[in-house]
């Protein structure tokens, strides 16, 4: 394929800009537009300016198997003469991604070409077009970025700038996947949070402190003379002495380095991201003062929906910790934390999480693309890696692989759209077909490599697994997936009676298999998944067991989605509310209390006396807990889709008011319009109030009642 350019020398890590100088009649020019992508990541300058504030393109797929191009409309950027100028990074592509790739694997990946593909396209007034593609005509020089990668950060010359020494470029026999047009949503410089404070830690280091964990960058603006360096460090919390801390990062060095030019200057990276609160003046000159310090969120641009406040201050802190913890993790891909050498697209988190992000944001397109990747991904006997792009990671643990069934069903429930599932057919039925062929017990799911109930706390001290037994776990999902599979068959009008046969064979082995529960996930997995015999008692069983454990949650990833839900569903939405706001160890509100403002990956990332959980592996920005606001949602305010009428074009709506918490304000814009439930206490009443832009079964006190569509108040006991 054509359009493909490289350097003729290897640079090493100098991060290349092409460029390309051309002449319009821009009198008689009707439109132009530009196509690039890049084995890397890239940055576009016309004629000195950024033509878009889109970055990290063109982001992060299956490359081996597609390549996204994005187009720029330019017309009114360009003049008579034109230097467009396009600087290629390592990005996801040439960056050690995982942090944990053996040194071939790494001298291999750094070795790629950073490769440019770009095509100029001009159409006069007379219809005329003019096709201007990568070619010899090009020219490459060393750009000032003399480093950038995905996790030990950026190095860049101010000295450098406006450098005249150019080199050829030669072309480049690309063999990589298919180039596609650009599917998932733009990734977008966001929130610009000015820093908080500038401080010294007891280790008389100069700290800066944001305030907020976001993912992204910083901006500084330093007065130096030539020669002056800033150099900086990302963390994201201090240690119990108040010192600056970023061992949890592990191999990823996070670190930025600019050398000055003379005089005022601002500055930030632009071929890299950090997950980061805090940044550790390493060398700065001068005074630093907070004013001199941007904290630039950068994340995939997503509509938000999603609307939650309360009477509870630390549950309304709790809401803003999972969306800002959602915004900095769904950058291109659902990555499982933002900072460390990992930063991967877990299968497990986005599962679990895939409710309450669709509740957030619009969140189909950023899932298509994703998913669209997983498919390819997917393996020769079904499986799925447990990250998707999946960077040579193994596949085959239960609740992770399983992400190939409930995140397209999770988004046909949310916004109505059949194509989802026509997509994905085929790949949930591979995934059930893999499951029934590489299991060791006929009708469950025995053997394999699990994750199990992961960082349950029913385990001993420091364990990442849960106590909950794998093989119930994965048999329950393979019971939820084969039934996800009927489900999705019947919407697409296809024959499942073998999956029909297939599930009833698995409950009735579950049931004679697993009589008896041992740990809350088990419970809550063998109801939730209508596998339970006697779901009432078992479910009374349940609450026995939180009581036993002093009314505390021992959930990890696997069990935690719908511990809320089963105890709503069967009468006890008081001890729901009481686990919610709970704000001793273990609970969603502890980090709270501890300043968190993202979701952490531990409940105890940071322990009651101030030590940490691990160095290891202890994020302080990992989703996957925030799960618990899709039971507010659903639950608290009540909104519920209905599988009849996907895409809320009618809905159930039967909220749970709580005195502990007050007053409830939900609002949630769906497809077919803004829903909004509202509930507070007035003496012994509760007034809601109503608005719902569709049919809808409306129930308070248990009374169940068909409203149209429209706005109401009601009072309640």
């Amino acid at each position: 394929m054509g359009n493909w350019i490289q350097p003729e020398n290897h640079w090493g890590d100098i991060c290349p800009t092409y460029r390309k100088r051309f002449s319009v009649r821009k009198e008689a020019l009707k439109e132009a537009h530009l196509e690039v992508t890049a084995l890397g990541v890239y940055q576009i300058r016309l004629n000195g300016k950024r033509i878009t504030d889109m970055v990290l393109m063109p982001g992060w797929t299956t490359y081996q198997k597609r390549l996204q191009v994005q187009t720029y409309d330019i017309t009114e950027q360009l003049s008579d003469e034109n230097c467009l100028e396009i600087t290629v990074g390592k990005g996801w592509y040439r960056s050690p991604v995982p942090g944990w790739l053996s040194d071939e694997d790494r001298a291999r990946r750094d070795g790629l070409p950073p490769a440019l593909f770009c095509t100029i396209s001009l159409e006069d007034k007379s219809h005329q077009m003019i096709k201007l593609e990568a070619d010899s005509t090009w020219e490459v020089l060393k750009s000032p970025i003399l480093f950038s990668e995905i996790y030990d950060g950026e190095t860049y010359d101010a000295r450098l700038e406006g450098s005249k020494e150019t080199e050829a470029v030669i072309a480049y026999e690309y063999e990589g996947g298919e180039l596609i047009p650009q599917q998932g949503e733009w990734i977008r410089e966001q929130e610009r949070i000015q820093a908080a404070r500038v401080f010294t830690d007891a280790n008389g280091l100069r700290i800066v402190d944001f305030g907020q964990e976001v993912t992204g960058y910083v901006e500084f603006q330093v007065n130096a003379k030539d020669g002056d360096m800033v150099e900086i460090s990302h963390g994201e919390i201090l240690d119990r002495e108040g010192n600056f801390y970023n061992e949890n990062y592990r191999a990823a060095k996070s670190k930025i380095t600019y050398i000055c030019k003379e005089g005022n200057q601002i500055w930030h990276p632009q071929m890299t991201f950090f997950g980061f609160r805090y940044l550790r003046l390493d060398h700065f000159p001068g005074e630093a003062r907070p004013e001199q310090f941007i904290a630039i969120a950068v994340y995939s641009d997503m509509k938000r929906t999603g609307f939650i406040e309360s009477g509870h201050s630390l549950l309304n802190q709790l809401v803003s910790n999972v969306f800002w913890g959602q915004r900095g993790n769904f950058l291109d891909v659902p990555t499982d934390c933002p900072q460390r050498d990992e930063r991967l697209g877990w299968t497990g988190d986005a599962q679990a999480f895939i409710k309450t992000a669709a509740y957030n944001y619009d969140v189909q397109r950023f899932f298509t693309k994703w998913l669209a990747d997983l498919s390819l991904e997917q393996k020769e006997d079904g499986s799925i890696p447990y990250v998707i792009p999946a960077n040579a990671i193994n596949s085959g643990s239960a609740a992770w692989d399983d992400a190939v069934t409930i995140c397209p069903w999770q988004l046909y429930m949310t916004y109505g759209d059949v194509d989802i599932l026509r997509n994905q057919f085929q790949a949930m039925i591979k995934y059930i077909e893999y499951i029934t062929n590489s299991t060791t017990t006929k009708y469950l799911w025995t053997g394999g490599t699990h994750f199990g109930d992961w960082l349950g706390l029913d385990a001993k001290e420091g364990s990442y697994e849960g106590s909950s037994r794998k093989d119930l776990i994965a048999s329950a999902f393979y019971a939820h997936s084969t039934e996800l599979v009927i489900k999705t068959g019947e919407v697409l009008g296809e024959e499942v009676s073998r999956y029909k046969n297939l599930l009833e064979n698995i409950r009735k082995t579950f049931q004679k298999t697993y009589p008896t529960y041992n740990t809350q996930t088990e419970y809550v997995l063998a109801i939730h998944f209508g596998l339970a015999n006697n779901p009432a008692q078992s479910a009374k069983e349940l609450v026995s067991i939180i009581h036993k454990a002093g009314d505390k949650l021992q959930t990890g990833f696997v069990g935690t989605p719908y511990l809320l839900h089963v105890l709503s569903r069967f009468g006890e939405s008081r001890l729901a509310y009481k686990l919610l706001l709970r704000t001793k160890y273990p609970s969603w509100l502890y980090p709270v209390t501890k300043g968190a403002t993202t979701i952490w990956e531990h409940w105890d990332g940071i322990k009651e006396d101030g030590s940490l959980w691990s160095a290891d592996m202890n994020s302080f920005n990992h989703y996957a807990y925030g799960t618990v606001l899709d039971w507010i949602y659903e639950v608290a305010a009540g909104i519920q889709p209905l599988e009849e009428e996907p895409g809320f074009q009618k809905l159930r709506l039967e909220p749970h008011p709580s005195k502990e918490l007050g007053w409830l304000q939900v609002r949630f814009e769906s497809r077919c319009g803004t829903i909004y439930s509202s509930w507070k206490y007035v003496g012994d009443q509760v007034r809601y109030e109503i608005a719902t832009p569709c049919e809808t079964v409306l129930v308070i006190d248990g009374v169940e009642k068909l409203i149209e569509a429209g706005r109401y108040v009601f009072f309640g006991g």
